[in-house]
């Protein structure tokens, strides 16, 4: 009864994103600001997290948060019928710059809130320690999509500091491996390839900084729960950071591939450059999760082993 209840409890809080995804799946683009795909990686979170819980669920706390699941599927639902009319209407008040941003934004901000109510009504205050990646991963997500939408571009000066020396890497390794004609200025690139020119603008969304803010969330979230001694703690959220500014710099240099080897053509690219983000970024950070996850237990089970007492977490 114990799993049933913990697998109904997954269930529900999985409902509007299965409801979403069924009914309008067009909306699951895996581009980070526009859809709902962001979705799919906070579930895989959650599930990776409750999955093999021995903590009771009750009936009574099941029923409970029923209706929320129930609130957060008639606001989905209610998006094509007004609501999102309404939310776009209001971005003018606010002097919104992007509304792609905007919009995608209160959907983040629905689903945490629900996401972090059903996993306060289960676990109550320890649901922060329980299960925090998911929750954490769709607040970041809602907070960079409102800096996208009131700061666009190069208007957030301090996010847009470390494009033009991630420009500059990328243009000295076009060059060092031959692929065509690299020159950069501040957040230009001028390419020159087998389809001839094209000139790409970088911007701090696109250069990785949502990328490195996202892994600085979900990990610390991560490496709070971790039984794992804090000097260790600050070597793998280090290595983390350098995996992604990594993962990123190879995303830039692949769409720069992309415009020398493969098209020009703007649309194609751009159909390109919507998804080479999230297919690079999330699957390292699942990846390098799971190496911590994997090195931290053989570590642990070595002290058991040795008869040596396993220090608390810190």
């Amino acid at each position: 009864m114990q799993n049933k209840n913990l697998i109904i409890g997954i269930a529900i809080i999985a409902s509007p994103i299965l409801f979403a995804l069924i009914a309008f799946p067009d909306s699951f683009s895996l581009s980070w600001n526009q859809g709902r795909g962001g979705f799919l990686f906070a579930l895989v979170f959650v599930v990776a997290e409750l999955i093999g819980l021995k903590i009771i669920i009750s009936k009574k706390k099941l029923i409970t948060v029923i209706p929320l699941a129930i609130v957060v599927i008639a606001y989905i639902i209610g998006l094509e019928y007004g609501l999102r009319d309404y939310i776009l209407s209001s971005a003018e008040q606010y002097n919104v710059q992007l509304i792609n941003s905007w919009t995608w934004m209160w959907d983040f901000i629905v689903l945490d809130i629900f996401v972090i109510i059903v996993l306060s009504i289960f676990f109550g205050k320890r649901w922060i320690r329980i299960a925090p990646a998911g929750p954490i991963f769709l607040g970041g997500s809602a907070i960079i999509l409102s800096l996208d939408a009131f700061f666009p571009y190069d208007s957030l000066g301090p996010l847009q500091y470390v494009v033009p020396y991630l420009v500059q890497t990328n243009v000295w390794l076009v060059n060092v491996f031959d692929l065509g004609t690299a020159t950069a200025r501040d957040n230009l690139m001028f390419l020159k390839g087998d389809f001839g020119p094209m000139v790409l603008q970088v911007f701090w969304p696109s250069a990785g900084v949502h990328s490195i803010i996202i892994y600085s969330l979900v990990m610390g979230a991560f490496l709070l729960k971790m039984n794992i001694p804090r000097n260790r703690k600050a070597v793998y959220f280090g290595l983390g950071i350098a995996g992604t500014i990594g993962v990123n710099m190879i995303r830039i240099f692949s769409l720069s591939w992309y415009a020398l080897k493969v098209t020009t053509d703007a649309k194609q690219w751009e159909e390109f450059h919507s998804v080479a983000g999230e297919i690079m970024f999330l699957p390292w950070l699942f990846v390098f999760l799971l190496i911590v996850i994997l090195i931290e237990t053989k570590r642990l089970k070595k002290l058991e082993s040795e008869g040596k007492s396993i220090p608390k977490n810190s």
